[in-house]
Protein backbone atom coordinates (compact mmCIF):
# COMPACT_ATOMS: atom_id res chain seq x y z
CA UNK A 1 0.00 0.00 0.00
CA UNK A 2 1.23 3.50 -1.03
CA UNK A 3 1.48 5.73 2.02
CA UNK A 4 -0.22 8.79 1.51
CA UNK A 5 2.54 11.46 1.35
CA UNK A 6 2.42 14.48 4.20
CA UNK A 7 3.32 18.22 4.30
CA UNK A 8 7.15 17.82 4.85
CA UNK A 9 8.52 14.78 2.93
CA UNK A 10 11.59 14.68 1.11
CA UNK A 11 9.02 14.87 -2.00
CA UNK A 12 7.63 17.98 -1.29
CA UNK A 13 10.80 19.62 -0.03
CA UNK A 14 13.03 18.78 -3.49
CA UNK A 15 9.52 20.16 -5.77
CA UNK A 16 6.53 17.58 -6.59
CA UNK A 17 8.18 14.45 -8.49
CA UNK A 18 4.86 13.92 -9.91
CA UNK A 19 4.90 16.84 -12.54
CA UNK A 20 3.79 19.81 -10.14
CA UNK A 21 7.19 21.92 -9.40
CA UNK A 22 7.04 24.37 -6.56
CA UNK A 23 7.21 27.67 -7.24
CA UNK A 24 10.16 29.64 -7.49
CA UNK A 25 10.01 33.31 -6.73
CA UNK A 26 11.95 35.89 -8.93
CA UNK A 27 15.31 37.33 -7.65
CA UNK A 28 14.84 40.14 -6.17
CA UNK A 29 16.67 42.43 -8.17
CA UNK A 30 15.07 41.00 -11.23
CA UNK A 31 12.83 43.88 -12.82
CA UNK A 32 8.71 43.70 -13.04
CA UNK A 33 8.45 42.54 -17.11
CA UNK A 34 4.96 44.08 -16.92
CA UNK A 35 6.92 48.05 -16.21
CA UNK A 36 9.98 47.40 -17.86
CA UNK A 37 9.11 48.81 -20.99
CA UNK A 38 7.28 51.33 -19.66
CA UNK A 39 10.62 52.14 -17.51
CA UNK A 40 12.45 52.07 -20.89
CA UNK A 41 9.89 53.93 -23.45
CA UNK A 42 11.41 56.99 -25.28
CA UNK A 43 9.90 60.49 -22.58
CA UNK A 44 8.46 61.61 -26.16
CA UNK A 45 6.79 58.22 -27.05
CA UNK A 46 5.12 58.12 -23.26
CA UNK A 47 4.59 61.37 -22.40
CA UNK A 48 1.38 62.02 -24.39
CA UNK A 49 0.27 58.48 -23.40
CA UNK A 50 0.40 59.87 -19.89
CA UNK A 51 -1.51 62.68 -20.83
CA UNK A 52 -4.46 60.31 -21.26
CA UNK A 53 -3.99 58.99 -17.86
CA UNK A 54 -4.29 62.22 -16.00
CA UNK A 55 -4.22 65.37 -18.39
CA UNK A 56 -1.79 67.25 -16.38
CA UNK A 57 2.01 68.12 -17.63
CA UNK A 58 3.72 68.62 -13.89
CA UNK A 59 1.46 65.26 -13.24
CA UNK A 60 3.41 63.37 -16.32
CA UNK A 61 6.79 65.21 -15.68
CA UNK A 62 6.85 63.96 -12.21
CA UNK A 63 6.23 60.43 -13.18
CA UNK A 64 8.68 60.37 -16.35
CA UNK A 65 11.66 61.76 -14.16
CA UNK A 66 10.93 59.20 -11.34
CA UNK A 67 11.85 56.10 -13.73
CA UNK A 68 12.66 53.65 -13.25
CA UNK A 69 10.34 51.58 -11.63
CA UNK A 70 11.06 47.84 -12.07
CA UNK A 71 7.76 47.05 -9.74
CA UNK A 72 3.98 48.17 -11.09
CA UNK A 73 3.19 48.63 -7.43
CA UNK A 74 6.24 51.78 -6.88
CA UNK A 75 4.75 53.11 -10.22
CA UNK A 76 0.99 53.15 -9.03
CA UNK A 77 2.24 54.73 -5.64
CA UNK A 78 4.68 57.22 -7.18
CA UNK A 79 1.44 58.40 -10.06
CA UNK A 80 -0.74 58.60 -6.98
CA UNK A 81 1.23 60.50 -4.74
CA UNK A 82 2.06 63.01 -8.41
CA UNK A 83 -1.43 63.32 -8.23
CA UNK A 84 -2.42 64.39 -5.20
CA UNK A 85 0.69 66.72 -5.12
CA UNK A 86 -0.94 69.22 -8.46
CA UNK A 87 -0.57 72.54 -7.51
CA UNK A 88 -4.32 74.43 -8.75
CA UNK A 89 -2.65 75.29 -12.05
CA UNK A 90 -2.03 71.19 -12.88
CA UNK A 91 -5.96 70.51 -10.89
CA UNK A 92 -7.22 72.71 -13.77
CA UNK A 93 -5.58 71.34 -16.52
CA UNK A 94 -6.20 68.39 -15.35
CA UNK A 95 -10.36 68.92 -15.10
CA UNK A 96 -10.31 70.63 -18.02
CA UNK A 97 -9.70 67.72 -20.08
CA UNK A 98 -12.87 65.77 -18.07
CA UNK A 99 -16.44 65.48 -19.38
CA UNK A 100 -19.29 65.66 -17.01
CA UNK A 101 -19.94 62.70 -15.16
CA UNK A 102 -22.98 61.28 -16.83
CA UNK A 103 -22.22 62.67 -20.49
CA UNK A 104 -20.08 60.13 -22.32
CA UNK A 105 -17.94 61.89 -25.55
CA UNK A 106 -18.46 60.44 -28.73
CA UNK A 107 -14.91 61.35 -29.96
CA UNK A 108 -12.22 59.01 -31.29
CA UNK A 109 -9.50 60.09 -28.51
CA UNK A 110 -8.09 57.87 -26.32
CA UNK A 111 -9.14 59.72 -22.94
CA UNK A 112 -12.67 59.65 -24.48
CA UNK A 113 -12.86 55.55 -24.94
CA UNK A 114 -11.14 55.34 -21.31
CA UNK A 115 -14.29 57.61 -20.01
CA UNK A 116 -16.88 55.94 -21.83
CA UNK A 117 -15.34 52.83 -20.04
CA UNK A 118 -15.38 54.26 -16.96
CA UNK A 119 -18.96 55.38 -17.18
CA UNK A 120 -20.23 51.68 -18.63
CA UNK A 121 -21.80 51.21 -15.26
CA UNK A 122 -23.50 54.64 -14.87
CA UNK A 123 -26.75 53.85 -16.39
CA UNK A 124 -28.30 56.62 -19.46
CA UNK A 125 -32.31 56.34 -19.21
CA UNK A 126 -33.70 60.02 -18.83
CA UNK A 127 -34.28 59.58 -15.32
CA UNK A 128 -30.95 59.19 -14.41
CA UNK A 129 -29.15 61.47 -16.98
CA UNK A 130 -31.40 64.28 -15.26
CA UNK A 131 -30.34 63.60 -11.78
CA UNK A 132 -26.97 63.27 -12.90
CA UNK A 133 -27.21 66.65 -14.66
CA UNK A 134 -28.94 68.38 -11.40
CA UNK A 135 -25.96 67.05 -9.45
CA UNK A 136 -23.57 68.53 -12.00
CA UNK A 137 -24.87 71.64 -11.65
CA UNK A 138 -25.30 71.40 -8.20
CA UNK A 139 -21.43 70.95 -7.94
CA UNK A 140 -20.20 73.43 -10.32
CA UNK A 141 -22.37 75.98 -8.60
CA UNK A 142 -21.13 74.69 -5.17
CA UNK A 143 -17.57 75.16 -5.92
CA UNK A 144 -17.28 76.13 -9.50
CA UNK A 145 -15.34 72.99 -11.78
CA UNK A 146 -16.52 70.13 -13.12
CA UNK A 147 -17.43 67.28 -10.66
CA UNK A 148 -14.97 64.56 -10.78
CA UNK A 149 -15.52 61.23 -9.79
CA UNK A 150 -13.68 57.84 -10.48
CA UNK A 151 -16.82 56.40 -12.63
CA UNK A 152 -15.40 53.13 -12.67
CA UNK A 153 -17.15 49.94 -10.55
CA UNK A 154 -19.73 52.45 -9.77
CA UNK A 155 -23.31 52.89 -10.09
CA UNK A 156 -25.33 55.83 -11.02
CA UNK A 157 -26.28 55.41 -7.80
CA UNK A 158 -22.73 55.48 -5.88
CA UNK A 159 -21.83 58.59 -7.98
CA UNK A 160 -24.92 60.50 -6.77
CA UNK A 161 -24.54 59.17 -3.03
CA UNK A 162 -20.75 60.69 -3.09
CA UNK A 163 -21.99 63.85 -4.76
CA UNK A 164 -24.25 64.63 -2.25
CA UNK A 165 -22.08 63.76 0.47
CA UNK A 166 -19.20 65.99 -1.49
CA UNK A 167 -21.76 68.65 -1.57
CA UNK A 168 -20.85 69.17 2.18
CA UNK A 169 -17.14 69.55 2.27
CA UNK A 170 -15.24 72.51 2.64
CA UNK A 171 -13.27 74.00 -0.48
CA UNK A 172 -10.21 72.46 0.74
CA UNK A 173 -11.34 68.66 1.73
CA UNK A 174 -13.24 69.11 -1.71
CA UNK A 175 -9.97 70.00 -3.40
CA UNK A 176 -7.76 67.54 -1.28
CA UNK A 177 -10.80 64.54 -2.53
CA UNK A 178 -10.31 65.21 -6.79
CA UNK A 179 -6.99 65.67 -6.73
CA UNK A 180 -7.76 62.05 -4.56
CA UNK A 181 -9.93 60.64 -7.38
CA UNK A 182 -7.66 62.31 -10.20
CA UNK A 183 -5.17 59.69 -8.69
CA UNK A 184 -7.10 56.89 -8.50
CA UNK A 185 -8.32 57.33 -12.06
CA UNK A 186 -4.74 57.57 -13.39
CA UNK A 187 -3.67 54.46 -12.02
CA UNK A 188 -6.49 52.86 -13.65
CA UNK A 189 -5.51 54.45 -17.04
CA UNK A 190 -2.12 53.54 -16.28
CA UNK A 191 -3.08 49.68 -15.95
CA UNK A 192 -4.16 49.94 -19.23
CA UNK A 193 -1.41 51.52 -20.31
CA UNK A 194 1.18 48.82 -19.14
CA UNK A 195 -1.23 46.37 -20.67
CA UNK A 196 -1.11 48.03 -24.23
CA UNK A 197 2.87 48.62 -24.03
CA UNK A 198 3.01 44.25 -22.85
CA UNK A 199 0.96 43.83 -26.35
CA UNK A 200 3.16 45.76 -28.09
CA UNK A 201 6.19 44.02 -27.21
CA UNK A 202 4.76 40.54 -27.49
CA UNK A 203 4.03 41.59 -31.05
CA UNK A 204 7.39 43.56 -31.62
CA UNK A 205 5.26 46.20 -33.35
Amino acid sequence: MVRPRRRGDAADRDGDRDGDTAPVDAPADQPDRTVETFDHAAEADLAPRLLVCLHAQEWVDAVLTRRPYREVAVLEVAATAAAHALSDEGLGEALAAHPRIGERPTDAAASSAHSRREQAGVGTDDSTAQRLREANLDYEARFGQVLLVRAAGRSAEDVLALTTERLGNDEATEQRVVREQLGEIAVLRLRSLLDELAATTRTGA
